[in-house]
């Protein structure tokens, strides 16, 4: 029981002591509290009160600020009021001016219409006067002065011409003296024939081939005489057309190098020299453009200038006297004011058309200037190259210029022999001649114009028909050409038939 009651009473006092403890802790929590609730009034009042003082500071600035605005604007104001009075000022002296000006003009206009009237007034009195109307006294002025006039116009120009008769012939002959001294070519003449150096007398056998094959196949193919026993170790090719004759010389050439000489391969070599000739012709109208510094020039054109290393004409060398045209032609025209570009391009075409004129009909020089206009050259060179010849009237100073060193080069000593060209004519005039018939494929013209060997298409012309196409062409010979000894016609109709084993 004892311990019991000495349990109660120790619950008693740990309750009443834990309460007594509690008491006191929660006195000190409250007393800070407080401390720190008072430390934080006092600086929400400090902050307070430095906010008010800030917000005073800053109206008062607002407000001086404000002032100052103020008394900017009323002096803007101020100044734009002076301005506009100024303004106002001025608008009435300028009205006042405009209102004198206007005074004036009509003054002015009143002065005038006096002055009109006066000058009528004259005008009327010197009409009756010289009893003539201003029109007639305007247009007899006029004949007089125009009478004066062409009176010392005609002194001057009768004075001038006599002057440059004086003076023309030394002038000119100056001139192309010294074009002749600055461009001096060679002397040389073109021939007729061609020789290749055998290597052995064997090979002059297999040239010949079996009963003449293979020298026939050659004759045939390029229309060439070819003699092989008139000189020593030597193959010699007669042709009046020089593309020909190359063409035969470069076959020959092929062919001994070769070895293997048959008709087969005759025709296959024959072929690649026409081709080599034709990169030839290219390159040699190329070099000439070149040689003589005229760039531009249509390939076309080229060509043909090229085909000209290959033509003649009295036995000069037709490119050889273009391009020596073409130098002259250019130092002249810088003498006389000529245009030098035009002078040497149309020097260097002017023979355009002798590369075509065995194909087209028409004078050599109507066919440059056909040829150049189709192919797009310059008229001014087109026209000077056509009117290089007196049937054709010069219209420029150029074309006078081609005139003029057309005669300088072909009128060098030993530059053309007449009696080769005549030959030459000779010759393309007998292959015309057989050309002029139907079914023709080719024809040559042989043994210096002793033999025309003529070539007919076999599905046009059958043997009866050849008989006859040769009496009919060697009787339009006689009737057309004059010609010593006699010319022999020879057709030939030939039938191949080809096939390939593939």
């Amino acid at each position: 029981m004892l311990e019991a009651v000495l349990a109660v009473v120790g619950l008693v006092v740990g309750f009443g002591a834990s309460n007594v403890v509690s008491k006191k802790k929660q006195g000190s929590a409250e007393a800070a509290a407080n401390k720190e609730l008072e430390k934080a009034k006092k600086a929400a009042e400090k902050v307070v009160s430095d906010a008010r003082e800030e917000a005073k500071r800053t109206q008062e600035e607002g407000r001086k600020e404000e002032q100052t605005r103020r008394h900017e604007f009323k002096d803007i104001e101020r100044r734009l009021v002076s301005r506009e009075d100024s303004l106002d000022k001025k608008l009435d002296e300028l009205d006042k001016r405009n209102e004198n000006l206007r005074r004036s003009e009509d003054e002015v206009e009143e002065l005038k219409n006096e002055i009109r009237e006066i000058r009528t007034r004259q005008q009327d009195k010197l009409e009756n006067i010289a009893k003539l109307s201003k029109a007639d006294a305007a247009d007899q002025l006029m004949k007089m002065t125009e009478k004066d006039i062409r009176n010392d116009l005609v002194g001057l120009v009768n004075k001038l011409q006599n002057e440059a008769r004086e003076t023309a012939d030394e002038q000119a002959g100056l001139i192309i003296t010294t074009a002749m001294e600055r461009m001096a070519s060679e002397v040389t003449a073109e021939r007729t024939v061609s020789s290749l150096k055998l290597v052995d007398e064997e090979m002059k056998g297999r040239i010949i081939g079996k009963e003449g094959r293979n020298i026939q196949a050659l004759q045939r193919a390029t229309g060439v005489d070819i003699m092989v026993d008139d000189t020593p170790g030597y193959v010699v090719l007669s042709s009046f057309d020089p593309v020909r004759r190359e063409v035969a010389r470069q076959t020959m050439e092929l062919l001994m190098k070769d070895g293997r000489i048959h008709p087969g391969r005759i025709e296959e070599v024959v072929e690649k020299a026409q081709k080599n000739v034709e990169k030839e012709v290219i390159r040699a109208g190329e070099d000439a453009a070149r040689e003589v510094g005229v760039i531009g020039i249509p390939k076309e054109i080229l060509h043909l200038l090229g085909e000209l290393k290959y033509r003649t004409s009295y036995g000069q060398n037709v490119l050889k006297h273009s391009t020596e045209m073409a130098h002259i032609a250019g130092l002249i025209a810088t003498e006389v004011g000529a245009d030098v570009k035009t002078s040497k391009y149309a020097a260097l075409v002017h023979d355009l058309g002798k590369a075509l004129s065995h194909k087209i009909e028409g004078k050599h020089h109507h066919i440059s200037g056909e040829m150049l206009r189709k192919y797009g050259a310059p008229e001014a060179v087109a026209l000077a190259a056509e009117q290089h010849h007196d049937d054709v009237e010069a219209t420029s100073v150029e074309a006078l210029v081609i005139r003029v060193v057309d005669a300088i080069s072909a009128s060098r000593p030993g530059a053309r022999n007449v009696s080769a060209e005549n030959f030459s004519e000779r010759m393309k005039e007998l292959e015309n001649v057989a050309n002029s018939f139907a079914g023709i494929e080719k024809s040559y013209a042989i043994s210096a114009g002793r033999e025309v060997r003529v070539f007919v298409r076999p599905q046009n012309v059958d043997d009866l028909s050849a008989i006859k196409l040769a009496r009919d062409i060697a009787t339009k010979i006689e009737s057309t050409m004059q010609y010593p000894g006699t010319i022999k016609v020879n057709v030939i109709r030939e039938t191949r038939a080809i096939e390939f084993a593939k």
